[in-house]
């Protein structure tokens, strides 16, 4: 089969970059975070991070899977095992050092964000090593080990049965999410772990609805890999209705459109974590949009510091859970935000750190490569492997 040459985007690793500029100033606890809280309707970072990252997995190793099926699927299950090392540096750091300060210090923030682990560490650590028990912000690492370990399987079906039964199957699955498929699967879980870990301590997000925004960009990745672009002519009336249904959310968000029309009203419908039957349509909205202005928005964000923020994701990602820990610590008594120099200290010292990280990862990617050249061994790992 003759491919087309996959040419090189970095203008994913810098929008990558930008979705984690948006969640690092979403989840420090201060001032800024309110202003960066779906300011544009009825989405966040996590979704554009999630959509993004099956994106360039899928456009990066379904052309591979072709040539190797096997070598893809070893690359992709040491890239979860990976991934899963990861999430296991981020609870050793919060189970020790982050749960001692909190006990010592009787800091709220803290507390409350461990208070299962405090109550019960050996069933929370063999839960969270199993991804059963997800602390806040320690939730996105284990759905991504999940959704990226099963993705050679998905790809593979993907050439047996076609893409249209894959995404019909994912749709009907994201349907039983919002009917109580998550409770059902979490009780069978018990019964069979016997670890009895409360629905609310497995995690934010329901994997059964996320796995739609997973496998949404795994087509779309894929199918740009082949030559195959779906959305590439969208006619002019299509993208003013969807900008249309992105203003309607806009004025929802924000409360103008009366109180019948709220984020309250609408309730689950608008759910972030489930992944609502009226969030799926403002997501779809805005894709069409942005993808229509695509041009325009590319431009903007590929730009420093999004480009090397982006290429070393994984690392950023980590680094950045340290800082929202330390705000949680500095925070006391009923006070949910920093403020004031406190804040500002601690954002521009977050996002310097981050650089460095970022930085860092690229230097030593380059030291990787020059050390393949000189040992004329050539590179088998794209650069937008990071995803």
């Amino acid at each position: 089969m003759h491919l087309p040459k996959l040419e090189r985007r970095p203008e994913l690793d810098a929008l990558r970059g930008l979705f984690l500029v948006w969640m690092t100033l979403t989840h420090l606890p201060t001032r800024f975070s309110d202003f960066v809280d779906q300011p544009i309707g009825f989405v966040t970072s996590a979704e554009g991070f999630v959509f993004l990252s099956a994106l360039l997995v899928g456009r990066l190793y379904v052309r591979e899977l072709l040539e190797d099926g096997p070598r893809v699927r070893r690359k992709l299950w040491r890239r979860s095992l990976k991934i899963y090392g990861y999430h296991l540096l981020m609870l050793g750091f919060a189970f020790t050092v982050a749960a001692a300060y909190a006990v010592h210090t009787h800091k709220a923030a803290l507390t409350n964000l461990l208070d299962f682990y405090l109550a019960h560490p050996m069933v929370a650590i063999v839960g969270s090593v199993l991804l059963l028990y997800c602390p806040p912000l320690l939730d996105i690492l284990p759905m991504y080990v999940m959704f990226l370990f099963f993705t050679p399987l998905l790809l593979s079906a993907s050439w047996r049965y076609g893409w249209r039964t894959i995404l019909a199957c994912s749709g009907l699955v994201w349907l039983l999410a919002q009917f109580g498929l998550r409770d059902l699967a979490h009780h069978a879980i018990v019964q069979v772990t016997h670890l009895h870990i409360p629905l609310q301590e497995t995690g934010a997000f329901n994997l059964f609805a996320w796995q739609a925004v997973w496998i949404g960009g795994l087509w779309l990745g894929a199918q740009s890999a082949m030559g195959i672009a779906p959305l590439r002519r969208i006619p002019s009336w299509c993208a003013a209705v969807a900008g249309a249904v992105c203003l309607f959310f806009i004025g929802v968000r924000h409360g103008w459109l009366g109180s019948h029309l709220t984020q309250q009203s609408l309730g689950m419908m608008l759910d972030k974590w489930q992944i609502g039957p009226l969030r799926v349509l403002n997501l779809l909205a805005f894709m069409i949009v942005f993808y229509w202005l695509r041009k325009y928005v590319l431009r903007a964000v590929s730009i420093e510091p999004f480009l090397t923020l982006g290429k070393a994701s994984l690392q950023v990602y980590c680094a950045h859970l340290f800082f929202v820990f330390a705000g949680l610590a500095l925070l006391y008594g009923e006070v949910e935000q920093l403020q004031g120099i406190t804040a500002i200290t601690l954002v521009v010292v977050t996002f310097a750190v981050l650089l460095l990280v970022a930085a860092n990862e690229a230097r030593k990617r380059r030291k990787n490569r020059e050390a393949r050249k000189q040992a004329a061994i050539p590179s088998s790992v794209p650069q937008e492997e990071a995803a």
